[in-house]
């Protein structure tokens, strides 16, 4: 068996919680599409939710949550989960991308025979690999359920960090610099683009010699020459130029949590409009760490962010952060506190928020964040590395 990432007490705790807000929603069973939500309760980790995958948490005191995948990854659960066994179950291989069936006919017959067909049950509908097919084959399966919407219910538990969670956190910080710095290191003109990726790549997954780096929920950004506008677009074979100016979003990942950290570079000379546009937005993001505290609202951080950059004639449409923590592909996010206007959420402690502060302009573009830590007097920033735009002449 796989070491397990925490202590079995730390997924007691959590089902403690997610309990009492299911019995608050008068919620009998859970059923978790959402990836990061099916690990961050049973510890599960493997590359098999490109096939319909659930977790089922029912509200009975005592009772483990139950894994259901395929039956050819059943194995994989035995080897990472905490729970018994007989809580890892497996759907058949003829199930499997099949017209005439699907997976979830299997799985409600399944939770039918449990007995839990007719309980009043929560369902993730927002999860990325839960397809529209998935929910109705599922609902037509068990047909004398009473059915609500649970989305991102784990979601918001998860976003207050236990010290566990944040010492994993600052381990994936530690890859999140060694990914910068190599970058920094590799990237001169005549470079292409994916050979950098590659050095970077590998410096996320062995950038320490004490732990090991996992695949990050969304792959490394650089965005040289006008590609610096666009904040998502991906990479490529071109070559850097030999004055540009690159912004970089790369992240590091320990035991699945995700710490990201954005940084710009400038190759030769740094012009005037990029020195000017860098110089407020540092000055922004010591606004947004002089803002981030308990107490706080999520949307008063923004504002101290926006304050200053309306001093230097700037305006950035997008939020400036959101909560981070256990991430799959296609995104790190949580998906629930966001740093921008009308999000009232009020910042406690324990909560981590990835602040980048990006500035996409026309053909040229900078990016600068940082993984910051709401601790019970103020914030840490969890990734420590200089904020200057860094110039290789």
């Amino acid at each position: 068996m796989i070491e397990l990432p925490f202590a079995r007490d730390e997924y007691q705790q959590r089902l403690k919680k997610i309990r009492a807000e299911m019995a608050k929603r008068g919620i009998e069973l859970l059923v978790v599409n959402d990836v990061a939500n099916q690990h961050y309760i049973t510890a599960y980790d493997g590359w098999s939710f490109y096939t319909p995958q659930v977790v089922l948490v029912p509200i009975d005191e005592g009772a483990e949550p139950v894994w259901i995948g395929r039956a050819m990854d059943a194995a994989g659960g035995l080897l990472t989960v905490w729970m018994k066994p007989e809580n890892v179950v497996g759907f058949p291989e003829d199930h499997v991308q099949r017209a005439d069936r699907h997976p979830m006919d299997w799985i409600a017959a399944w939770i039918v025979a449990k007995g839990w067909g007719g309980r009043h049950i929560g369902i993730e509908l927002e999860a990325y690999y839960f397809s529209p097919k998935a929910h109705a084959r599922l609902v037509a399966g068990l047909p004398n359920a009473k059915w609500q919407d649970a989305d991102l219910l784990v979601n918001w538990i998860r976003a207050v960090k236990s010290a566990p969670e944040i010492a994993y956190l600052r381990k994936a910080s530690t890859l999140a610099e060694a990914a910068v710095a190599r970058a920094f290191e590799v990237i001169v003109p005549g470079v292409r683009e994916c050979d950098a990726i590659a050095a970077i790549q590998a410096a996320q997954i062995a950038g320490s010699p004490d732990f090991a780096g996992d695949i990050t929920a969304l792959p490394p950004t650089i965005l040289g020459g006008e590609n610096a506008s666009a904040p998502h677009i991906m990479w490529s074979d071109r070559r850097f130029g030999k004055n540009e100016t690159i912004a970089l979003e790369l992240a590091g990942v320990c035991r699945r949590y995700a710490a990201g950290l954005a940084r710009t570079m400038q190759l030769g000379k740094t012009p005037t409009r990029v020195a000017d546009t860098a110089k407020a937005v540092i000055e922004g993001m010591d606004a947004v760490l002089d803002a981030v505290k308990p107490g706080t609202s999520a949307e008063a951080v923004e504002a101290a962010w926006r304050k200053v950059i309306q001093r230097y004639g700037l305006k950035k449409e997008s939020r400036i952060g959101y909560s981070i923590g256990v991430a799959y592909p296609p995104d790190w996010g949580e998906h629930t506190i966001s740093l921008r206007p009308g999000d009232k959420t009020v910042l406690l402690s324990g909560n981590v928020v990835h602040s980048i502060l990006g500035m996409w302009m026309d053909g040229w573009g900078i990016e600068v964040s940082e993984t910051i830590l709401v601790t019970e007097t103020g914030n840490e920033t969890l990734t420590k590395f200089p904020r200057d735009i860094h110039v290789k002449s």
